[in-house]
């Protein structure tokens, strides 16, 4: 390779300082693009949170209907930088087709970058084998779209550091959430805030022990004053499986009380007819005093 001319040089490293410059510049913001749970709700969108670092957006989950939840929020359509996924669950994946294909086709010309559980890989080869003749005609027919293979670069994770570019380094923690083998929460630590989202989880040491001092903790929720059995088949073991798979109120309360986060962001609430002061006065009751937000679709933190 010829060496470098001093003018060349010096561009380069201009370059180089207005980039670490922009960077240095960017800011972290929290983004409630869907905070429902799987019984549909016209207020709540499928779980979703994005954070925003500068003109990047990392979106964690993907519930249904998600491209237009994004839109809703006035986030990107043509691609996300990256997808974290915190499980399997239907609730928090259905709209994995709808992120991958549809933000091909509103624009999306590199391959989606998708971190998430063992088990990923395998869903997204069946999305793209189930839609191959939707791909086949957008590029063969008279759309012209630009083919983009691959369509996903999944990456499967385990705990540990999971993403560290440009600034922005994400961690996963597993946790425990009812029978499934694998789930996860992740800590985005960019641009001077850190944040976590907890995806669904009973209460684990792991989990709080990530949220210490976090600026923003993003957590699932139930409404412990309101759980009840259920009269459908099954519903008698409702309350159980609640214990075994997600965090109430009352636990969320005491779990913040010692991470002692800035802000603590209720999401994936589930209310059972609870309203916003039943759940607040649960979260009081744990003994958590500082700043709660009962979050609802497209609030920014």
């Amino acid at each position: 390779m010829p060496a470098l001319t001093e003018r060349a040089l010096a561009a380069l490293l201009l370059s180089a300082a207005a980039g670490t410059a922009a960077r240095a510049q960017d800011t972290t913001a929290v983004v409630l693009v869907g905070t429902g749970f799987p019984r549909p709700d016209s207020a709540a969108s499928g779980p979703a949170t994005a954070v925003v670092v500068g003109s990047r957006v990392f979106l964690f989950d993907a519930g249904p209907g998600i491209q237009r939840a994004l839109a809703a929020a006035h986030l990107p359509i043509n691609g996300v930088t990256a997808l974290f996924v915190t499980h399997l669950h239907s609730d928090h994946t259905l709209g994995v087709p709808d992120l991958i294909l549809d933000s091909w086709v509103m624009g999306r010309r590199t391959p989606l970058a998708a971190y998430g559980p063992p088990g990923l890989r395998a869903m997204t080869a069946h999305i793209l084998a189930a839609w191959s003749e939707d791909r086949r005609v957008r590029v063969e027919g008279l759309e012209h779209e630009t083919p983009v293979i691959p369509q996903v670069r999944v990456h499967e994770i385990g705990p540990g550091v999971v993403y560290d570019s440009a600034g922005v380094r994400v961690t996963a923690v597993a946790v425990p959430h009812g029978a499934l083998r694998h789930a996860f929460a992740y800590r985005v630590d960019a641009a001077g805030r850190s944040v976590v989202i907890s995806g669904d989880t009973r209460p684990a040491p792991a989990l709080e022990h990530l949220s210490a001092g976090v600026d923003v903790l993003v957590h699932e929720v139930y409404a412990s004053e309101t759980l009840r059995t259920e009269a459908r088949p099954g519903g008698e073991d409702w309350p159980r499986y609640m214990h075994d798979a997600h965090t109430s109120d009352v636990e969320l309360g005491a779990i913040a009380a010692r991470a002692r986060p800035r802000i603590l962001v209720l999401t994936h609430v589930i209310r059972m007819g609870a309203s916003d002061s039943t759940l607040l006065a649960g979260i009081r009751q744990g003994g958590f005093a500082g700043r709660v937000v009962i979050g609802h679709d497209g609030e920014r933190f």
